[in-house]
């Protein structure tokens, strides 16, 4: 009995068909590629021309402390919190998870299947991003290379956890997408999305820094500037994963 079991387990062979499906339908989704990779780069290159020249600490210009962290970010929380769940409420609302229940391709296929291909979506706006920051406008790699690949991790499972409280919770794909769009903006507006925080209140600076937006751009700027990494935003976006996976794994229904 357990040797059948397991020989109708989905191999290798299997996880790669479901990588490949789902790429497929993350590619036909013409919103859904512009969004994350091109409206990170028209606000880059839109704001690089001025920032580019102004040295702001240790030879680092505004263009690499504040705007590139911003970019990055953006392409982050906009494929993990609008994109993915879309996709993930699709597939429910559809039956396509209910269906998947009852055959060997489990709906934790998908689920995985989903988040492989939004890291390759994320890799793939980053990498944009940065090309075009470092051909176009002379912007240097960050002074600790590999605490900003640490945090681009730490940013990326924080953000996913909050796209999957959105699945979790949206019943339908434009639903996913409404509620995904107010987190986005209510997090960056926080965060530095809309320009500089010092026109907040004391109080909301404060709070923005503990969201993840504002803890991703600052701990990213902080890797550029050579800085050290502020505990709290480390623990801002490490407590956003804890909190985003245990809430969705709560709420989510496959059906």
């Amino acid at each position: 009995m357990s040797t059948a079991i397991k020989a109708g387990r989905p191999g290798p062979r299997a996880w790669l068909v479901m990588i490949g499906c789902e790429a497929k339908m993350v590619a036909r989704d013409t919103a859904g590629l512009i969004v994350p990779i091109g409206l990170p780069l028209l606000i880059l290159v839109m704001s690089a021309s001025s920032a580019s020249d102004q040295i702001v600490a240790n030879g680092r210009t505004a263009l690499e402390l504040y705007v590139l962290p911003l970019v990055l970010t953006i392409v982050i929380a906009t494929t993990g919190i609008i994109n993915m769940p879309s996709f993930l409420a699709y597939y429910r609302r559809s039956g396509i998870l209910r269906r998947l229940a009852v055959t060997p391709a489990s709906p934790v296929m998908v689920l995985m299947a989903q988040v492989v291909v939004s890291v390759i979506q994320t890799v793939i706006g980053i990498t944009a991003a940065l090309a075009v920051a470092s051909l176009a406008f002379d912007a240097g790699p960050p002074t600790h290379l590999a605490t900003a690949l640490g945090v681009f991790v730490l940013v990326m499972a924080a953000m996913y956890g909050v796209g999957l409280i959105v699945a979790a919770v949206a019943p339908t794909p434009n639903s996913a997408v409404a509620i995904g769009l107010v987190a986005f903006f209510a997090l960056g507006a926080l965060g530095g999305l809309f320009g500089g925080r010092d026109a907040l209140p004391d109080a909301l600076v404060t709070v923005g820094e503990w969201l993840p937006f504002g803890a991703s751009v600052e701990a990213l700027g902080a890797a550029w500037a050579g800085a050290p990494t502020e505990p709290a935003h480390l623990v801002s976006l490490g407590a956003t994963t804890v909190v985003g996976g245990a809430v969705a794994g709560i709420l989510f229904r496959w059906e």
